[in-house]
């Protein structure tokens, strides 16, 4: 068994939006303050505990447990899981199952297990055109009208209706830009950016290559630019999920939904090597100012995580 949590956080943003120091760790009527506290050293925090109180209170452990603790998932997640996942598979190392501490939770400790995340694909597009005067518009290829008609086609329909664990996919247009201040002038080129998060019924190659088949009917010069952060995946619900889900249950009292929506995690480099699912804290302060956890609720999980343990690890 291995838990998963990586220690790096986002910026504070103004840190004086605050009430406490963002990296102060400030406790106040039974709530920790500071940046990091629910995504999420609060849920690393919980695993060290249970695994620290099981060795203590618990005898012998039959198997063994790992602590993958990196940095690097805010950032370009390159250097941090990845790396050590490599390692991990050169050396013998890989576990058979992984609990990853993001906050999961809706509304209260213990109601959701994610099981898989949709994937994530960025691209840029650019579709060149000939400048002119917008009176003679013979004697230009105006690329904004393309661009138009090719985002207006992208987004007609649907990419898929869901599945039985994801929601539908979804693409969404997050800039459009021609450079032109002029009013008289048709541009030379147009611009546009998009994202789609998409279920396991697609891949980031297929996507592309859906992109430019769509570009492809609307304009002859065109550039397209694509990164996928992560593709989709998914844990199939069985024996190791179930054992998951019913020691969270038991020690919470809450009837875990399976569930993968949400954005992206280590989660998705896990699930090369090994199943994984993930639960932590609630998480609607994540990313926040003034983000923060109750401690009776770090204490639960970490008394949820010591229940996963025993059920793993008898």
């Amino acid at each position: 068994l291995c838990f998963a949590g990586h220690t790096d956080v986002v910026p504070p943003g103004d840190a004086a939006a605050w009430r406490d120091d963002p990296f102060g760790g400030t406790v106040r009527d039974g709530v920790l303050y500071g940046r990091g506290a629910c995504d999420m050293k609060g849920g690393i925090a919980a695993f060290v505990a249970a695994c620290a109180q099981r060795l203590r209170n618990g005898g012998a452990v039959r198997g063994s447990v790992s602590l993958l603790i990196t940095g690097d998932e805010e950032g370009p997640a390159r250097d941090g899981t990845v790396r050590v996942l490599e390692w991990m598979d050169r050396h013998g190392q890989v576990p058979d199952f992984c609990v990853v501490g993001e906050p999961t939770c809706r509304a209260r400790l213990g109601d959701v297990v994610k099981i898989g995340r949709r994937g994530s694909l960025n691209a840029r597009i650019a579709l060149h055109g000939t400048q002119g005067h917008v009176a003679y518009p013979q004697r230009a290829d105006n690329p904004v009208h393309r661009l138009v008609r090719a985002l207006s086609a992208m987004t007609a329909a649907p990419l898929d209706a869901g599945t039985d664990f994801f929601e539908p996919s979804s693409l969404q247009v997050t800039s459009v830009d021609v450079g032109n201040p002029a009013s008289n002038v048709i541009p030379a080129s147009a611009h546009a950016a998009l994202n789609i998060r998409f279920n396991d019924r697609h891949t980031g190659a297929a996507l592309e290559a859906w992109l430019r088949a769509a570009l492809a009917q609307h304009a002859e010069r065109f550039a397209l630019d694509v990164s996928v952060s992560g593709e989709a995946f998914l844990t199939q619900p069985g024996p190791m999920v179930d054992r998951l889900r019913v020691a969270v249950a038991a020690a919470t009292g809450a009837e875990p939904a399976l569930d993968t929506g949400g954005g992206t995690s280590d989660a998705r480099f896990i699930a090369r090597y090994c199943p994984v699912a993930e639960f932590g804290l609630v998480g609607s302060s994540m990313h926040q100012v003034d983000e923060r956890v109750p401690v009776d609720e770090l204490h639960g999980l970490a008394h949820a995580y010591r229940a996963v343990l025993d059920a793993f690890l008898p």
